[in-house]
C-alpha cells in the first residue's frame, strides 16, 4: 500500500522545520532563526498510532517577492536569491501530497504572506487532475501560552476549517493534530503488486542516462540535452523485453554535494536517491570520455548503501580512441576505482550510435535473476567449513572466531546469517574473504552479499 505524503508548507520562520524535527523524533532539518535557512525538500517516514506516512519539509514560501501570485511590493533581500527554487519545491511537494499542514505564527497576527500562501493552497487543489483534493490543516505554531491558544482564532479568517495551536518547540498539541491528520488520509485500499524488474539509470549530469533510456526504447521518450541537469524528476517507463515486464526509471544527474545548486536541483538529487531504494538494479553510467571521478564512486557508494545491484555502463566509447589493449587497460581502471564493487558486469556502450546497447538489458535482467539465487544450507556451511580450513581466522587476545552455523536468511539482497562464538573477533578483511569464497561457489553477479553475525 502505498504510503500517505504530508507536506509542511509556510512563509519563511514560522517554525516549519521545528515541526518537522519533531514529527520524526530526531534533529534531520537544519534550526535557524533565519528566515529562508530550509531551501530543500526533507522527506523521511513518521509512524502514528500505528499508521506509516511521509513528512516532508519545504522552504518557506514568500509569496510577496515575485511569481504569478504576487500583490504585495517585494521584501528586503533576505531569502530572495533563492525564493523561485524555494517556490518551485514547494509547489511540487503541494501538488503530490495527500495531506497538507499550512503553518503560521501564532506569536503574530494574519499576515499578507499568510493570505497569499492560503490562496496559492486552493489554487494548487485546482490542478490536481482528477484526484482527491488534499485537507489542508491550519497548523497555528508558537502557542507556548493559554493567551496565545486563545488568539489562534485569528487565523480562521484565512478560510480553513481544520485549525490546531500547537507549540513544535515544546511539542504541545501535536498529539492531536497527529489523530486528526491520520484520520484524513484517504483510504488507498491494496495497490495492484508491480512485479516488473525495477531498473533506475542513474550517475552524474550529462553523461548519457536520457539517451541511453531512449536506446533502449528505440524512440524519443524523453527530452535529451547537452545541458548538464535537463532532467528534473524521476521518469517511469515500463516495458516488456523478453517476456520479463521491466520498469526502466531515468532520474536526474546525481552532483557532489559542494556543486548542487538549491532549490530544485537539490529535490533532483533526492528524488534521484529514492529512486535507487526503490530499484532492483541500478545501472551506473559513467562517461568513458572523463573517466571514473570521485562522484561517480560517490553514487556507486549509494547504491551500495541500499544493498541494491549494478550494472556499471561505460557510455560515450565512441569518443575514445581505441586499438586492441583499450577496453582491457579501460576494465583495469574501473575496476581500480570501484574496488569495492569488482563484482559487478561492466558494459562499454555508445548510447549515440547503439553500440552494445543491445546487452544492457540482458545484463540488468540476469543480474537481477543472480540477486534472487539461494544457496542451499548444506552447501554454505560445507562452503565456509572449507574457506576456514584452508585460511583460518586470525586470532585476537589468544581467541580465534570460529563460525558454527550458517544459512541464507532471505535474498533480495542475499543474506547470509552466521551463528558465531564471538562477533567482535571477525575483522572485516576476513568476512571480505568469506564472501569471496561464497562468491566463487554462487557468483551473485552484480549483487551485494550481507553477512550477519549472530553470537550463538
Amino acid at each position: 500500500m502505498k504510503k500517505p505524503l504530508v507536506a509542511i508548507v509556510g512563509s519563511p520562520n514560522v517554525g516549519k522545520s521545528t515541526l518537522f524535527n519533531r514529527l520524526v523524533e530526531r534533529r534531520m532539518a537544519i534550526v535557524d532563526d533565519t528566515p529562508g535557512t530550509t531551501r530543500d525538500r526533507l522527506v523521511t517516514e513518521v509512524e502514528w498510532g500505528g499508521v506509516i506516512f511521509d513528512i516532508v519539509d519545504t522552504g518557506g514560501i514568500d509569496p510577496t517577492h515575485g511569481g504569478p501570485y504576487t500583490k504585495l511590493e517585494p521584501l528586503s533581500v533576505g531569502s530572495a536569491d533563492f525564493i523561485e527554487d524555494i517556490r518551485a519545491q514547494a509547489d511540487v511537494a503541494i501538488r503530490g501530497a495527500d495531506a497538507i499542514l499550512m503553518l503560521v505564527d501564532g506569536q503574530s497576527s494574519v499576515t499578507a504572506a499568510d493570505q497569499e500562501i492560503a490562496q496559492i493552497l486552493r489554487k494548487s487543489q485546482g490542478r490536481r487532475e482528477g484526484k482527491p483534493h488534499p485537507p489542508i490543516f491550519l497548523i497555528v505554531n508558537k502557542c507556548e501560552s493559554p493567551k496565545i491558544r486563545q488568539n489562534a482564532v485569528q487565523f480562521y479568517a484565512l478560510g480553513f476549517e481544520a485549525l490546531h495551536p500547537i507549540s513544535a518547540l515544546h511539542g504541545t498539541g501535536t498529539g492531536d493534530m497527529l489523530d486528526a491528520l491520520i484520520d484524513a488520509f484517504p483510504d488507498t485500499g491494496e495497490e495492484e503488486d508491480d512485479t516488473s524488474v525495477k531498473v533506475s539509470i542513474v550517475g552524474k549530469p550529462n553523461v548519457g542516462k536520457s539517451s541511453l533510456l531512449n536506446a533502449l526504447l528505440g524512440e524519443e521518450r524523453v527530452i535529451v540535452s547537452p545541458i548538464p541537469g535537463t532532467t528534473r524528476d524521476s521518469i517511469d517507463t515500463r516495458l516488456v523485453y523478453d517476456d520479463t515486464p521491466i520498469t526502466l526509471i531515468d532520474t536526474a544527474g546525481i552532483r557532489k554535494r559542494g556543486s548542487i545548486k538549491p532549490g530544485v536541483e537539490k529535490y533532483s538529487v533526492l528524488r534521484a536517491l529514492q529512486t535507487i531504494a526503490r530499484s532492483d538494479v541500478s545501472l551506473l553510467v559513467v562517461d568513458a570520455y572523463e573517466g571514473v571521478k570521485a562522484q561517480d564512486t560517490h553514487i556507486a557508494g549509494l547504491i551500495l548503501d541500499e544493498w541494491k545491484s549494478t550494472v556499471v555502463v561505460v557510455n560515450k566509447w565512441d569518443l575514445i580512441e581505441k586499438d586492441t589493449h583499450t577496453m582491457a587497460e579501460y576494465t583495469e581502471f574501473i575496476r581500480y576505482e570501484l574496488n569495492f564493487m569488482d563484482y559487478v558486469p561492466l558494459l562499454f556502450i555508445s548510447a549515440k550510435t547503439g553500440q552494445r546497447v543491445a546487452k544492457v538489458l540482458p545484463a540488468a535482467l540476469r543480474v537481477q535473476e543472480e540477486r534472487m539465487f539461494r544457496i542451499p544450507t548444506s552447501q554454505i556451511n560445507r562452503i565456509l567449513r572449507q574457506a576456514q580450513d584452508q585460511h583460518p581466522p586470525p586470532s585476537k587476545a589468544g581467541r580465534h572466531f570460529r563460525i558454527y552455523y550458517a544459512s541464507q536468511v532471505r535474498n533480495d539482497p542475499p543474506t547470509f546469517l552466521l551463528h558465531v562464538n564471538e562477533p567482535d573477533l571477525a575483522h572485516f578483511t576476513y568476512l571480505r574473504y568469506l564472501e569471496n569464497r561464497i562468491r566463487e561457489q554462487a557468483p551473485f553477479e552484480g549483487t551485494p552479499i550481507r553477512i550477519i553475525l549472530r553470537k550463538r
